[in-house]
């Protein structure tokens, strides 16, 4: 239940593949990550580009994703980040997370989006009016 991809993705149909992991979900929590086009830093930005270490950066989503099923009280996580050009408005990255409770598929889905900026190898370029700006920072 993760991927490294170029293509967009479906937002419900990943929802709905974690919900099928079990009827004891009770709670679904999600975080998406969307393509924007202004940042207080740069300004305007033109596009998003992202690149990232092919097969590391699969084995780190794993890695997240294990971790997270083992540290909290969650039944199934699904991890999507996608790589290229992405315009302003697209889906960058998406994590879907079930559990019984909402507590522990909040708690867990927070840990995952922050985990994931610090330590899955993709590196975001912004493409602004007056050149390129690699991201080096994880709000």
């Amino acid at each position: 239940m993760i991927s490294v991809q170029r293509e967009n993705f479906s937002v419900e149909d990943q929802i709905e593949g974690v919900k099928a992991a079990s009827k004891r979900i009770g709670g679904v929590v999600t975080f998406l990550g969307t393509a924007r086009d202004f940042t207080e830093e740069t300004g305007e930005i033109k596009k998003l580009e992202f690149e990232h270490y092919p097969g590391m950066a699969e084995k780190k989503l794993g890695e997240l994703r294990t971790t997270a099923m083992e540290k909290f009280d969650i039944i199934e996580v699904s991890i999507i980040h996608r790589y290229g050009v992405i315009p302003s408005g697209e889906n960058i990255v998406l994590i879907v997370v079930g559990a019984m409770h909402r507590a522990d598929a909040f708690a867990a889905c927070r840990w995952i989006i922050d985990e994931l900026k610090e330590i899955v190898p993709i590196w975001k370029k912004e493409h602004t009016k007056t050149g390129e700006v690699w991201v080096s920072d994880h709000p």
